[in-house]
């Protein structure tokens, strides 16, 4: 599963043509490198900004399917990105594949500043580790000390001994992302094409169903899926209420000094 980053960061022009198109450029090239590297293998996409998560393409061969998600995903460019949801929703996509035997591998861009905390992300880096699904990053765009600690955080939990697990962050150059990820572990390592595991459903994104997985189809990904997204908006909402009420107290707390 490749995960893009449609957050409002990626209109950013530090990377030609644009970060999202840049991006879209790279999906192409690991697409290639994933189905000619074997033909069994399959590829998903998923975009990460916006409202939430959204699967765009579930496992498939076919490269239209891909291309036609990232065409919608350029129209939903906004908010900021939802990282370790959409690690969740990508590690589901990849738990309902046909063929078990296959390695499964998630590919996340990120361009965007990373609101999830380090021991949240080192929490979802057991749980990957655990269900054996190796976690590629590609930093760019918001190269920050605190964002690139996180996914090392990250990255170092759900290596452990093993080297199935990259991060690869690439800064502003007059070469094309793409050009640049092509000499890197993510495509070199392990033999590049056979990282990623096929499930054989194929499908596009459809705004008529959630994650645009059709529940008649795939009822059991389409469940999980929602279950996801509902833990999500507790957290999100909970979250919220302790800001409100931290803004609430600090408020009162102002008033009476003023009044003493």
């Amino acid at each position: 599963m490749i995960v893009v980053d449609n957050s409002e960061s990626s209109r950013n022009g530090d990377y030609a043509p644009t970060r999202f198109d840049a991006q879209a450029d790279a999906v192409g090239i690991i697409f290639q490198n994933v189905v000619q590297g074997n033909p069994e293998s399959s590829v998903g996409l998923m975009s990460m900004g916006g409202k939430g998560p959204e699967v765009l393409a579930t496992l498939t061969t076919d490269q239209g399917k891909i291309l036609e998600g990232l065409h919608q995903t350029k129209k939903k460019i906004r908010g900021s990105a939802h990282l370790s949801t959409g690690i969740q929703i990508a590690s589901l996509a990849l738990k309902h594949r046909q063929n078990k035997s296959q390695k499964a591998r998630i590919i996340v861009f990120v361009c965007s500043p990373i609101e999830e905390g380090e021991r949240e992300l080192v929490t979802l880096a057991k749980k990957m580790k655990k269900f054996s699904i190796s976690v590629d990053f590609v930093l760019f765009g918001d190269i920050d000390a605190a964002n690139e600690a996180k996914l090392q955080a990250f990255n170092r939990e759900i290596k452990g001994n093993t080297d199935s697990s990259h991060l690869v962050i690439i800064p502003p150059s007059s070469k094309l992302l793409s050009d640049q990820l092509i000499s890197t572990p993510i495509l070199l390592g392990e033999g590049g094409a056979s990282g990623l595991g096929g499930l054989g459903a194929e499908g596009g994104a459809n705004e008529d169903f959630p994650f645009g997985v059709d529940p008649s189809q795939d009822p059991e990904l389409a469940l999980a899926l929602r279950m996801s997204m509902e833990e999500e908006k507790a957290r999100q909402e909970k979250l919220a209420r302790e800001q409100a009420e931290a803004a609430k107290k600090a408020n009162l707390e102002s008033v009476k000094e003023e009044g003493e």
